[in-house]
């Protein structure tokens, strides 16, 4: 009896395999290549585009100014006392810094398994605990900040032409505004012309000969240049508000303003000092085509789309133009497009799937016939849509390990499909039916192909393990 069921039993068991419901449920299997063919192409074209991963690297940098002393003492004074606290913290790696003229730097590197926001939030929490330990007569408290190198400049926009730097900045100021309104945009750094800067350059001569002291010009513009409320008032059943504005506005009020009175005699700033307006001194150069040019360096936030960003900011600009708060006679060159270079190195890769995929059925062709290559080869996209859906969802990124994984795994599907192909046509040249060769060919060799899929990815498995920088990257 026990022998008599055992076939029953089996075959009650192969009913319920994935092989014979897709072949009892066409009209199912059908509908859902259809939606995954849907899905797969929204999902590929949804996925933002990069070069490399983005790899969050943990470090954090601590700077501290104490001007006036020389590197010996910046060692002993903050150096040390900070390092010392830094001690133990949770996941930190390696700490290196460097005591110079006037400040101390500090570069905290954390495993790569610890949040940014957690390492930075540690490092702030014990450079607080060593600030007692630091000298009283320090200026201004260290500054803990963290480095992303994932924001990068995707961009530079260089404006030029027959304008002076101060117009310059303003049309460059009104695209910075234009383009951090972006939701892809992070930030935008104006090189090539530094803030605006008035200057009173004191004669020192003259301030002596009237009994006058830095600190007295100093005074008199700080108590000048003030908005002061001065209350309220009900007038007519309106409560109104009172407030002073003495703002400067342009030179002449700051050359015009009243350091004292000596003798009846106002000494005005005029008399001792010469007020110019003009710019803090330069830090950064920028030149194109050797002609000096106003830059606007484009950060990108990390994980969106460097494609979509770039393309809007061309957008913004064409608008600005087109609106007229940019002058038509404007030289506006965009240098320096990663999405260029991104845009044709993803193409090729994709074209390289592409041909891959044709050369695959090609040879398919050549050996086991147009009906088996074809089938076989159906399985290249299908799979390449399902896999974009996952990684879609997952918030992976395309980029070249990205593809590169994608072309690897080619091989792979061709090489199951192949097998699978091979097998139900040699069991329907024998005899069997077409469906009865279906379901039998795939269920001889499910265990197989499955055990040889696994042995493949168990290699890849102990790169997930790698620890450190590049172990993430490869993980990503």
């Amino acid at each position: 009896m026990a022998k008599e069921n055992m076939p029953k039993k089996s075959q009650e068991h192969r009913k319920f395999r994935p092989t014979y419901i897709t072949l009892k449920n066409k009209t199912t299997v059908y509908i859902f290549s259809f939606l995954l063919l849907f899905f797969g192409l929204f999902s590929y074209n949804r996925m933002p585009r990069e070069l490399m991963p983005e790899v969050v690297i943990p470090f954090i940098f601590i700077q501290t100014l104490y001007p006036g002393n020389s590197p010996v003492e910046i060692e002993s004074l903050i150096t040390r006392p900070i390092e010392k606290e830094l001690k133990g913290m949770q996941g930190l790696k390696q700490v290196s810094s460097g005591s110079y003229q006037d400040v101390s730097t500090i570069w905290v590197e954390f495993n790569t398994n610890i949040s940014i926001q957690q390492a930075l939030q540690d490092t702030k929490d014990r450079v607080d605990r060593a600030q007692s330990e630091l000298p009283a007569d320090l200026e201004s408290d260290p500054m803990v900040m963290d480095i992303n190198f994932s924001e990068f400049p995707i961009l530079n926009v260089n404006l030029s032409g027959d304008y002076n730097m101060r117009d310059l900045k303003r049309f460059a100021e009104t695209l910075q505004d234009e383009f951090e309104g972006l939701r892809e945009i992070s930030e935008v750094n104006i090189r090539g012309v530094e803030e605006r800067e008035f200057q009173i350059n004191v004669d020192p001569h003259k301030l002596d000969a009237l009994g006058l002291a830095f600190e007295d010009i100093a005074s008199a513009v700080q108590f000048e240049n003030v908005t002061i409320g001065a209350g309220e008032f009900t007038a007519d059943a309106t409560r109104r508000i009172i407030r002073t504005a003495a703002d400067y506005q342009d030179v002449n009020q700051i050359a015009n303003t009243i350091i004292k009175v000596n003798m009846g005699k106002p000494i005005y700033i005029r008399d001792v000092a010469t007020v110019t307006d003009g710019y803090k001194e330069q830090s950064t150069i920028a030149r194109l085509n050797d002609k000096p040019v106003v830059t606007l360096s484009v950060v990108k936030k990390a994980g969106e789309n460097i494609l979509e960003a770039s393309e809007k900011v061309k957008n913004s600009i064409a608008v600005q133009r087109g609106s007229g708060y940019l002058p038509r006679d404007l030289d506006v060159i965009v240098t320096d497009d990663l999405s260029f270079y991104i845009r044709d190195e993803i193409q090729n890769l994709e074209n390289s799937i592409i041909l891959g995929m044709i050369l695959v059925i090609f040879v398919l062709f050549l050996f086991l016939g147009f009906r088996n290559a074809l089938f076989a080869g159906m399985a290249i996209p299908m799979s390449m849509l399902l896999s974009f859906i996952i990684l879609q969802q997952s918030g992976v990124t395309l980029n070249n390990m990205v593809l590169y994984s994608l072309i690897l795994a080619l091989g792979m599907l061709v090489d199951n499909a192949i097998v699978v192909v091979e097998n139900v046509y040699r069991l329907y040249s024998s005899g069997h039916s077409l469906l009865s060769a279906t379901k039998k060919g795939v269920s001889e060799i499910a265990y197989p192909i499955i055990a040889s899929t696994l042995t493949t990815l168990a290699a890849f498995v102990p790169l997930l393990m790698w620890e450190g920088i590049v172990g993430q990257f490869m993980s990503v």
